[in-house]
């Protein structure tokens, strides 16, 4: 009986791993058969993934991902075959050395496009790799204008730059009434842009620069920096770096009892900003371009899909990401090739109607159609004031 026992034991226990063996195979070659005949085409996404403005790079990874999604849906046919989009997605961290890193990873992946970077300060170093390679780089949210001065035919963004944010933030804070303005920074590659185009502006709008102060993008304590600027008599504050940030800024300055109209830009301009600020945040006012998402002639459908797909709210840049996504996409397909070099002319000349408005590029690959609106904080939430070109 025990020799018996043991033996169906075991014959249940090979039937049994028999059985899981085939489930798997099973489920395996049903994958294999839906992607049968169909060839897989990798194109990258980089932001940060990490870090204190995780937010915004899962933001701009889910927008690419829902165009890959409904390209796929569209079963696409390219030079004659079917074909599958993949998105490998990758996180630099929010900085510069890990953004190189992750380029010449996604060029040894073979990827032939990279929608990103998210930050300018990763964007611009990681344009050359990728320029190096000979394949397309499309900017979602980058907005130094150094990304596009370089010459590059390979780098394309979908956004407005700084030098047209600054020159709409300058003469919006002397309209404001501001005559005395303190400048902060977070030394970053758009912190610095952003803060030399407003400052360009501001003065040439009749206003005075009293003070301009550094920090890094990792610090979230500014009481020092303030103090120096209160001595000043600033009636504004400028602040030129990202949300996570501009948020607690905004209570040290209320803290410290600072009667100060505050502006910041894009990096701002989110619902983050809101929460890290609180009841301080009130009256803040900050840019961003293109128009509002509700405004946008896609983006009521866009924030559906969105939502429905993601079960969370738009940060910012998700529907530039998606649109960035697309036109890589319809450039490829106008082209019929998969070929940086057959596709990168199209998309060069591309007229992509957009969530975001017209996609169509200048020569240097900078968005034709870039403007910026502003923005107030009432009642907790972002108001829309205007939109400026």
């Amino acid at each position: 009986m025990a020799a018996t026992g043991k033996l169906e034991r075991f014959r249940n226990l090979f039937c049994g791993v028999v059985f899981l063996i085939s489930f798997l195979g099973l489920s395996g070659c049903g994958s294999d058969e839906q992607n049968a005949g169909q060839k897989v085409i990798k194109i990258g996404q980089v932001s940060p993934l990490t870090g204190n403005i995780a937010h915004l790079g899962k933001d701009n990874e889910n927008g690419a991902r829902l165009a890959i999604e409904e390209a796929n849906a569209r079963s696409l046919s390219i030079g004659g075959e079917k074909v599958r989009f993949e998105l490998i997605s990758e996180d630099d961290e929010a900085k510069p050395l890990k953004s190189t890193i992750v380029a010449q990873k996604l060029v040894d992946a073979g990827v032939i496009g990279v929608i990103g970077h998210l930050n300018s300060g990763t964007t611009i170093p990681a344009s050359k790799i990728y320029n190096d390679a000979g394949i397309a780089q499309i900017s979602p949210s980058a907005t130094n204008v150094n990304y596009t001065n370089q010459g590059f035919d390979t780098a394309f963004r979908v956004i407005a730059n700084d030098a047209q944010q600054g020159r709409v933030l300058g003469a919006f804070a002397i309209k404001l009434g501001a005559k005395k303005i303190g400048v902060i920074d977070d030394r970053t590659d758009y912190g610095k842009g952003l803060a030399e185009e407003f400052e360009k502006s501001a003065v040439a709008s009749g206003g005075e620069i009293v003070a301009h102060e550094f920090t890094d993008n990792t610090k979230t304590d500014f009481t020092a920096i303030l103090t120096r600027i209160k001595s000043k008599e600033a009636d504004l504050i400028f602040f030129s770096g990202m949300d996570a940030q501009a948020g607690p800024m905004m209570k040290q300055i209320k803290n410290l009892g600072l009667n100060v109209l505050f502006l910041t830009g894009d990096g701002g301009q989110t619902q983050q900003f809101l929460t890290l600020g609180g009841a301080e945040a009130e009256g803040a006012y900050a840019s961003s371009p293109g128009e509002p998402l509700d405004k946008m002639s896609g983006g009521k459908d866009f924030t559906k899909k969105y939502t429905e797909t993601f079960n969370q709210s738009i940060q910012i840049y998700a529907p530039y990401a998606y649109d960035a996504m697309n036109a890589l996409i319809s450039a490829i397909v106008a082209a019929d090739s998969v070929d940086p070099k057959d596709y990168l002319p199209k998309l060069a000349a591309i007229e992509h109607a957009g969530v975001t408005g017209p996609v169509s590029f200048d020569q240097k690959g900078d968005i034709k159609r870039g403007t910026i609106s502003l923005y107030r904080v009432s009642e907790g939430r972002w108001a829309y004031i205007e939109t400026l070109e």
